[in-house]
């Protein structure tokens, strides 16, 4: 379980993200408790976290196209082909070598790269914390648009002021995301799959 800040007074726990309810008013009428775009997709990136190798900080990003189609996934670790016991995962050591800071992927620039062959053009990203000068860059030479971020706790460090600056001089908005759910979980056994259905019935055969 690990808590995720809002701001510096304020924090989500996800124990499990995403609830999904079967509960609706009639089988005539549509589903009111479905998830809002920004949730949706804030828990995708925070599903995606739970990936992450990392002991310390589990971070996921989701970046998603004007359709609201889901383009890119990524989390925090080692690049690909590189062990994930190989390496270090510590961030006090002295020797800079030994800290994780040198050869970890942030989940920006991984679902970046996972975007395949899609055009990220105008898209936007969703992500824990705010991108890092590095992603920032990755995220302008990409021609994400937009940045939605749920932490902003590093924002006297030079990193984050270098990517606002970066941000305000090239024409990313950001802003902070405000969730409609304090609470979003997955439960597998949630759904009663013997009353499920998208199929209409079978007819039945006249005698």
């Amino acid at each position: 379980m690990a808590d995720y800040p809002i701001n510096r007074n304020r924090f989500v726990k996800l124990s499990r993200p995403i609830l999904i309810s079967n509960m609706a008013p009639s089988k005539s009428e549509k589903r009111e408790q479905y998830l809002s775009w920004d949730d949706y997709f804030m828990a995708s990136a925070f599903l995606a976290a739970k990936r992450s190798k990392d002991p310390a900080s589990q971070v996921g990003a989701c970046i998603v196209d004007s359709e609201h189609r889901i383009v890119g996934t990524g989390y925090n670790g080692f690049p690909r082909g590189c062990s994930d016991d190989d390496f270090p995962w510590s961030k006090t050591s002295a020797n800079n070598l030994e800290n994780k800071y040198m050869y970890v992927v942030h989940a920006e620039a991984n679902a970046i790269l996972n975007k395949n062959a899609a055009d990220i053009r105008g898209s936007r990203l969703y992500v824990a914390l705010f991108p890092c000068n590095e992603c920032a860059k990755l995220i302008i030479q990409s021609g994400i648009k937009e940045v939605i971020y749920m932490s902003d706790k590093h924002a006297t460090r030079e990193h984050t002021i270098a990517s606002k600056m970066l941000f305000d001089k090239c024409g990313v908005n950001y802003r902070q995301y405000e969730p409609n759910e304090s609470r979003v979980v997955i439960d597998f056994n949630e759904i009663d799959w013997d009353k499920q259905n998208q199929m209409p019935p079978t007819p039945s055969k006249g005698v």
